[in-house]
Formats: structure tokens, C-alpha cells, sequence
């Protein structure tokens, strides 16, 4: 049965805080939309497309509201009906010892998930993202993903669960067990980081490399002036699902890489591409990948520090209705008992990263010597994305990474470089 302790309050109340701080946040976002255009969007928004990003703002916030409560429901009956207990009970008959107990608890909850949440997805994809004109995948593509992605999980995510679960179910390791799960995670995700582009992403999308002409001339020589070591430019097919735009730089040390969706390069001039791309050398050359990379494995050391402190504690676990502690049941009740820091964590590094965004738009108009390209390029990709061109300073201030487009334009034409 479940113990209602101070964990259980704790856990339960900050679940329903952190969902409701999350409500009013899109309340407010929805009460900041304007019907007037912003004057300095007429040349890229005319009064029909700027009513259609209102509404998409709309469909979406009511969409993502519905889709949050209907997890939150699912969350509370799973836990206050003791689900936790009855599956735990039901798969300690299959497995022997915490790491295949525990491999089999987290693969039940991944499917279940997988299933339980699935209409919403294939609403989003194929109702409120057709409607507005982005989707482009197929059935047989979105299905695909879903099976591609959850053979990765499997063939990735298993093998260093396991060995977490055995590290901190291992007694020889006499409270270590936390320096060696930081050391693991923390090389994984390096490893990830650098294979990704290579193995994983030709999974999904194809990757071509970009014509010679005068935009592969022109950002070779944009990367060249930044002394940027650019090794392969190619050109992804985000067509194959969807019409937003994007582009993204991968790679370590001297071998970077750079990939623009083909409905970028379609959407933009010669000129708008360079700046973006010398935007995203910035980030590069102010350090904010390296920035962000060893915030995140500070923030992966402390989190295993304190997972330590908890996986054994019968509190935590009785809270759930799980007695004795179990170390794979543990590591979910400490995901839960660290949601509100977490939160907070996650704030503070939205605020660093839209920092870090007005830094890297400052590099691309001085390396570009004109701020104008980039200006029209945020514009236009507002356009082409139906973003929020008025977002509340609350909602951006829980939710944005990147600071609103206004903010950047403002920031970019004030500059004289």
C-alpha cells in the first residue's frame, strides 16, 4: 500500500505546482496575442498568413494543454491506484536480480508510454500540422520513425541502463557507484554526440552534399573567415516531413560538419543563408557548445550525487508502495522527487542559452559586416514556421531557449557594425 509520507506530499504537490505554473504560463501566452501585425513584419507577413500564426499558436497551446492534463491523469491513476507495486510485483516473476528486473520496468513503461500517447501524436502530425500546411510525412514514414526509434532505444538505451542499474545495485562499490555512473552517462552522451551525425541521423533523413555553386562558395568563404575547420556540407531532406526550416552544425575539434534543410536553402537568399550559418558559427567561436557540454555533465554528476543519497531510501519507495526499495524503482522515484529542481535547472539554462543567442546573432553581423540579411532571414522563418511574433514575457521566461524574434530584431538593428 502506499505510505502517504512526506515524500508522497512533496512529490505530489510539486507535480500539480510545476502543471499549473505551466497553464497559466500558456493562459498568459494566449492573452498576449495581438490582432494588429508588427509593422516591422509587413514585408514578410501579409494579414491573412499573420492571422493563421495566431491561430496556430492557438490549436497548439490547446493541443499541448489537452495532451499535458491527459498525462498528468494517467500519471496520478497509474500511481495512486498502485500500479507501481502491481508491476513491480509482476515482473520480479520474470526476471532474476535488478538489472533484467529492472531492464523489463523501464521497457513496460516505454511501450506503454509509446502506446498511451500515440493518438496524440498522430493528431498533431496528421490534423493540426496538415492543417496548417507542414506536415509532408506519410503514414508508412511516421510509423517507420516510431519502430527506427524504438530499435535504437533499445540497442542504445539497454545496454547503459544496464549497466547503471548494475553499478547501483553492485555492494562491492561502497557508495562509488555515482562517480562511475557519471563517468558512463557522461561518456555516452560524448559518444553519441559524435556518432549521431554519422550513424543515427542517416536512419531517418537523407543527406546529400550541397551543389557547387555560389552558396557552397560563399559559406566556404564565411567559414574560412571565421577560421572555422568545415569539413562536409551537405543538405538534408527535412521536406520528407515537414515544411518548417532548419539548419544545425555537428562535429568535434576540427572536423565540423554543417547541414541545411533543403527548405531552407529553398525559403532563403545566398546572403540570409551565410548569416544564419555565421550565427551558428558563433556559437562555436564564444564557446557555448563547450559551455553548455560541461554544464551538463556538472549537472549529470550532481544528479547521480544525490541519486545515491536516495536509491536506498525506504521513504522515497513506500511513497509508491514499493517495499522493499528497488534500485530500478528508485530511479524513477528520484526522477519525481527532482521534477521541481529540475524545472528551476531548466529555466536557468533557457536564460543562459537566449544569452548565448544574442551573443551568436552579435558575431554573424560583425564577421557579415550588415545586420540587415539576418534580420530578414529571422523574418522570413517566422513566416514560414507561423511563429508567435508576440509571446508573453512569462511564457518565454518558463519555456523559450531562443529569445522571441522581436527581441533579436531589435538587438540586431542596433548594432552598426
Amino acid at each position: 500500500m502506499l505510505e502517504y509520507n512526506l515524500y508522497f506530499w512533496i512529490i505530489l504537490v510539486a507535480v500539480i505546482i510545476i502543471f499549473l505554473l505551466d497553464l497559466v504560463s500558456e493562459w498568459f501566452n494566449l492573452k498576449a496575442l495581438k490582432p494588429e501585425l508588427p509593422e516591422a513584419f509587413g514585408d514578410v507577413f501579409d494579414a491573412g498568413k499573420y492571422l493563421q500564426s495566431q491561430d496556430y499558436t492557438r490549436t497548439t497551446t490547446r493541443f499541448g494543454f489537452l495532451e499535458s492534463t491527459y498525462g498528468l491523469v494517467l500519471f496520478l491513476t497509474f500511481w495512486l491506484m498502485e500500479g507501481f507495486p502491481w508491476l513491480n510485483s509482476t515482473i520480479s516473476a520474470w526476471g532474476h536480480g535488478d538489472v533484467t528486473t529492472g531492464l523489463l520496468f523501464f521497457g513496460i513503461l516505454f511501450v506503454a508510454n509509446e502506446i498511451l500517447t500515440l493518438p496524440f501524436d498522430l493528431y498533431n502530425t496528421f490534423r493540426i500540422e496538415d492543417r496548417f500546411g507542414f506536415n509532408k510525412t506519410t503514414m508508412r514514414t511516421f510509423f517507420t520513425d516510431k519502430i527506427k526509434g524504438g530499435i535504437l532505444a533499445v540497442i542504445l538505451g539497454g545496454p547503459i541502463l544496464a549497466l547503471l542499474l548494475w553499478l547501483f545495485s553492485s555492494e562491492f562499490l561502497e557508495g562509488k557507484a555515482w562517480l562511475w555512473g557519471w563517468a558512463a552517462l557522461s561518456g555516452f552522451s560524448l559518444l553519441m554526440a559524435y556518432l549521431a551525425p554519422a550513424i543515427i541521423l542517416p536512419l531517418f533523413n537523407k543527406f546529400e552534399p550541397l551543389e557547387d555553386g555560389e552558396l557552397k562558395d560563399s559559406i566556404n568563404t564565411m567559414a574560412n573567415k571565421c577560421q572555422f575547420p568545415l569539413t562536409e556540407l551537405s543538405v538534408m531532406d527535412g521536406s520528407k516531413r515537414s515544411s518548417k526550416s532548419n539548419a544545425f552544425f555537428t562535429g568535434f575539434g576540427k572536423n565540423k560538419k554543417i547541414a541545411l534543410y533543403d527548405t531552407l536553402i529553398e525559403n532563403h537568399t545566398t546572403a540570409e543563408l551565410v548569416a544564419v550559418l555565421a550565427h551558428e558559427i558563433g556559437h562555436f567561436k564564444k564557446k557555448h557548445i563547450i559551455q553548455t557540454m560541461v554544464i551538463g555533465i556538472l549537472q549529470t554528476g550532481i544528479l547521480f550525487f544525490l541519486l545515491n543519497l536516495f536509491i536506498q531510501n525506504e521513504q522515497l519507495s513506500a511513497a509508491f508502495g514499493i517495499m522493499p526499495p528497488a534500485v530500478y524503482c528508485s530511479f524513477l522515484f528520484f526522477a519525481m522527487l527532482f521534477k521541481p529542481i529540475s524545472k528551476v535547472l531548466s529555466v536557468v539554462m533557457s536564460i543562459l542559452s537566449r544569452r548565448n543567442e544574442f551573443e551568436a546573432d552579435a558575431y554573424a553581423a560583425e564577421v557579415t559586416g550588415e545586420a540587415s540579411s539576418l534580420v530578414t532571414a529571422l523574418k522570413k522563418l517566422s513566416a514560414d514556421n507561423l511563429s508567435n511574433l508576440t509571446p508573453h514575457p512569462f511564457y518565454v521566461f518558463m519555456n523559450y531557449s531562443h529569445p522571441p524574434v522581436m527581441e533579436r530584431i531589435e538587438a540586431l538593428q542596433k548594432r552598426t557594425p
